[in-house]
């Protein structure tokens, strides 16, 4: 449980490392540039597996948990 919260206090966090929308919140991603990189393939390791929360919590209308994890810590 404890892991669980603490990689959703990393995505709320984390910055988009390059690219266009380098230095962006992950959550702040547009939704259309998401939908690409799923179609695309994420990349391998934590930020494939932050990406992929992003996309699910997007596709749900969830991204505002995010935002406030943020606020919170």
């Amino acid at each position: 449980m404890l892991q669980n919260k603490q990689f959703l206090i990393e995505v709320a966090n984390m910055k988009m490392p390059y690219g266009k929308y380098k230095g962006r919140f992950l959550v702040d991603l547009p939704e259309h540039y998401i939908v690409w990189y799923r179609n695309k393939g994420f990349p391998k390791g934590k930020l494939g597996l932050q990406l992929g929360l992003v996309y699910e919590l997007q596709l749900n209308g969830l991204e505002d948990i995010l935002r406030e994890v943020r606020r919170k810590y």
